[in-house]
């Protein structure tokens, strides 16, 4: 499977099939445009306009923005419902995160989760093998609580997202925060926007940080 870093929290996953998921599409507002895309399906975490502006996205998808299981062509999805922020959704409202199975591969995608790391949502996202998560607090949970989230799910491979980037226009925390949390050798910056995976790819023995550098606005 491929899977592309579009800006902000945006992100496709592309099957071996050719099957496209897009999640959590832009409104240029952010700063910068999203690549043009195209998708067979959209999950959308919550209504916010920098994580659901459907005009973004060509084709005809299908737009998945409730709790629940769903099929798209060969691809499993599942809704959770969480809070967009720490006092049980009455600041922010509700926040859904995804996970993904992909050509036996395991994704998962918070969304702009703002809750404390619990026991029961750990239990039923497990297993990730990859974690896209929001670092730059202000909206969502910070690089602190982002590190519990990724010690606690034991991903092989971490994305960071929803940070403050050059062209980014929200008020949102750089990435150096979160990053010094892992020891050198665990990142991986990576100069590209688009990275390659198999099953076979993950052995459970250790946690990658990877930074996806957006090529294109």
């Amino acid at each position: 499977m491929k899977l592309k870093w579009l800006g902000h929290s945006c992100f496709q996953l592309i099957e071996s099939t050719g099957t496209s998921i897009v999640i959590d599409p832009f409104h240029p507002y952010v700063g910068f445009k999203m690549p043009e895309v195209t998708a067979d399906a959209v999950t959308v975490s919550h209504k916010h306009e920098d994580h659901s502006y459907l005009e973004g996205v060509s084709g005809e998808p299908e737009i998945i923005d409730k709790v629940g299981a769903y099929e798209i062509k060969g691809v499993h999805i599942y809704g959770f419902l969480t809070d967009h922020d720490n006092e049980g959704g009455t600041l922010r409202g509700k926040n859904l995160v995804f996970k993904f199975r992909i050509d036996g591969v395991e994704v998962c995608h918070l969304g702009d989760i703002g809750q404390e790391c619990d026991s029961l949502l750990v239990e039923s996202l497990m297993p990730v093998n990859i974690l896209l998560i929001p670092v730059g607090g202000s909206f969502t949970i910070d690089a602190a609580q982002a590190k519990e989230y990724v010690d606690r799910l034991m991903p092989d491979i971490v994305i960071p997202m929803h940070y403050r980037t050059k062209d980014c226009e929200f008020d949102l925390d750089k990435i150096g925060e979160f990053l010094d949390y892992f020891d050198e050798d665990a990142v991986c910056h990576y100069e590209g926007d688009t990275l390659e995976f198999d099953r076979a790819d993950f052995d459970g023995e250790e946690t990658k940080v990877v930074i996806l550098e957006k090529t294109q606005n």
